[in-house]
């Protein structure tokens, strides 16, 4: 299997996000010819940012990313980059779509923002730090913050 993660100079990075983008109103602007258009334009976006795209999909009013990027870019800032350049590009390519949303933005303010774990659950991770070295002389720390999620 091919390596996935990111390599810097002082750090290597596997960092998977799912970010879900409503349109505005929750209109239903996207059709087939604007899906195209917007793989095209998250495809020069990966060109020109630290973003891949490993999956694009569409429903007629939101957007669902599966992306990899590096640590230097926080989730809004992904998001940020995201909502402004595809919208600015469809306007221009599909102008159209101003009408359908009152010449107003293409996206809502919102959006949905979730980690994905390649390589293992959350137990599984706890279990593997658990685990590391000789386990008489591991010492847990803290194991608190994630109780918060339950």
């Amino acid at each position: 299997m091919e390596d996935e993660h990111i390599y810097k100079r002082h750090n290597k990075t596997l960092l998977l996000y799912h970010i879900v983008l409503p349109i505005k109103y929750r209109r239903k602007v996207i059709t087939d010819i604007i899906g195209r258009s917007l793989k095209s334009i998250c495809l020069e976006i990966s060109e020109r940012y630290e973003i891949n795209f490993i999956e694009i999909g569409y429903e007629a009013d939101h957007v669902h990313f599966l992306l990899q990027s590096v640590p230097t870019y926080s989730v809004s800032e992904i998001v940020t980059k995201l909502k402004s350049l595809i919208a600015r590009e469809l306007f221009l390519k599909h102008p159209e779509i101003k009408k359908e949303l009152w010449g107003g933005s293409f996206w809502t303010s919102g959006y949905y923002a979730n980690t994905v774990g390649l390589y293992g659950s959350r137990d599984v991770i706890m279990a593997y730090v658990s685990n590391q070295g000789n386990e008489k002389k591991y010492k847990k720390l803290y194991d608190g913050q994630l109780s918060l999620f339950d």
